[in-house]
């Protein structure tokens, strides 16, 4: 456990229960707060006491083991220098750890943990009984699947882990504790299989993550990840997250590494690229054929989201580029609005949407959508705010922004889609040109954790693209990814 004390000399634990009591008194408000308690008792006419925080640990346990620890000044012959062994012996619990300092102690009650201090003993045990309040596992709204397990992870670290060794029970599977954050000290987990995963990503992470110096992560794993790729102004999501355990644990199997934060109901997979946040789970609950075609539709909707306005825009500025058959496709009528402002009002008139259904009740949200249906849709045709071609172009590629998988990166599209929108409105077909490539160029220059955002496609692999457009079936997906430079890269064992 990283020491995060800044610089302050560890306190050893007294041999006396009231100097501790009168630390916890100065330290964390012992007596102020109603949360922390204190139970005082004797034993072999020596002072025990138990620290914890109502609300965080088992407090049935806390009676259980008062009631077996004060039954040995009746069962048990006196025996005063063997008091520590003598408890260590009667706590009937599998979670049992000494402590040799006053920060770990404060330390772990803080996080929820029983922490027992003895008169004559320099050590204290803290006893695992954590209890935090919170939900049970159940399917993210973000993530829904026609057929699939139906939990999820939730802001519960040790549920969350738990899931995810339920699913891989492999003796190599590791999750590594760290606390990060001065005051918070949030419990934070790197996740990988140790033949697996690359042992520099993994080195990489935790020197970032021990790096961290900050009062505390009241935004989880979002603020790790600023830490840890420093992504700046860069709207374009470099690590991609999950809610659902069987996602991460096929992650897991691939060789990436994963990161847990308490109190997050999301999970970080490092290293991604660009073609992760277009993945999903339904492709891989169907057939291949199926699956491969679900991935088509969804690249399609992408795609749509981010050039279908730019390319009409293009050909209502300029209609010679259309062939004649296809003059049908521009505004077939005119209003005093420019039709690129028509476009901005709709894109920020959709994200307004969006927004508004976030923090609209579900009771609320079917009124709210048949309000903007009405208002924003037939009546602002009627009045002649809108043509009836941007109400339908700028609704299809708002269904392309949903069909993307990854919320961060249908965000990022649009805003990208507005930039080249502009390049179109005032420099017309070669802003075009410039923007796409201006567009391109800039993914190709992203690298997460070292990794080329832009892989398989630039650089160019030809076997791990065709992956990427192909839904291989299970049986045919025998290597693991070259982006994760694995140590395995084998995920099936070769037949002699």
């Amino acid at each position: 456990m990283a020491n995060r004390t800044s610089g302050r000399k560890p306190i050893p634990i007294p041999a006396s229960p009231s100097e501790v009591e009168a630390y916890m008194k100065e330290r964390i408000g012992l007596g102020e707060s109603f949360d922390l308690g204190v139970r005082k008792i004797t034993i072999f006419q020596k002072e025990v006491h138990f620290y914890y925080v109502n609300g965080l640990c088992d407090t049935n346990f806390i009676i259980y083991l008062l009631k077996e620890l004060v039954e040995l000044n009746d069962k048990e012959q006196h025996s005063p220098g063997l008091l520590k062994e003598i408890i260590e012996n009667r706590i009937l619990h599998q979670s049992v750890e000494t402590l040799g300092t006053m920060d770990e102690l404060v330390d772990q009650v803080l996080s929820g943990l029983i922490v027992i201090v003895m008169e004559g003993v320099n050590e204290a045990f803290a006893i695992d009984v954590r209890g935090y309040p919170g939900r049970q596992p159940e399917e993210p709204d973000t993530e829904k699947l026609v057929r699939g397990s139906r939990d999820g992870f939730v802001e519960n670290i040790i549920i969350n882990t738990a899931i995810t060794r339920r699913r891989i029970r492999d003796e190599r599977l590791r999750f590594e504790m760290l606390k990060v954050g001065e005051r918070s000290k949030t419990d934070v987990a790197i996740a990988y299989i140790k033949d697996v995963a690359n042992p520099d990503l993994i080195n990489i992470l935790k020197k970032e993550l021990e790096a961290i110096k900050v009062d505390g992560l009241t935004m989880a794993d979002k603020a790790v990840e600023e830490f840890i790729v420093k992504q700046g102004y860069n709207p374009y999501p470099v690590v991609r997250y999950t809610e659902r355990p069987d996602i991460a644990a096929t992650h897991l199997l691939e060789g990436h590494v994963l990161i847990y934060v308490d109190t997050s109901p999301s999970v970080i997979i490092t290293p991604t690229t660009f073609f992760h946040h277009l993945q999903h789970a339904e492709e891989h609950r169907q057939s291949p054929a199926v699956g491969t075609f679900i991935r088509w539709v969804r690249y399609l909707g992408v795609f749509a989201s981010l050039f279908l306005l730019p390319i009409w825009l293009l050909y209502v500025l300029e209609p010679d580029l259309l062939p004649e058959k296809l003059k049908f496709i521009g505004p077939n009528s005119t209003t005093k609005i420019p039709i690129v402002i028509q476009m901005y009002l709709g894109e920020f008139g959709l994200l307004l949407l969006r927004l508004a259904s976030i923090h609209t009740p579900n009771t609320l949200a079917s009124a709210m959508g048949i309000i903007a249906a009405v208002l924003i849709g037939q009546i602002a045709v009627d009045v002649g705010l809108f043509v009836p071609e941007v109400i339908l172009y700028t609704a299809v590629s708002a269904i392309g922004v949903f069909s993307t998988p990854s919320y961060e990166l249908g965000i990022a599209n649009t805003i990208v889609k507005l930039f080249i929108l502009t390049a179109v409105s005032i420099f017309k077909l070669p802003g075009l040109v410039v923007g796409i490539t201006v567009y391109l160029l800039f993914l190709i220059n992203i690298r997460t954790l070292n990794s080329p955002y832009m892989w398989p496609f630039i650089p160019f692999y030809p076997k791990s693209f065709w992956q990427i457009l192909i839904r291989n079936s299970a049986p045919g997906s025998k290597i693991r990814p070259e982006i994760v430079q694995s140590k395995n890269r084998y995920k099936q064992p070769k037949l002699t």
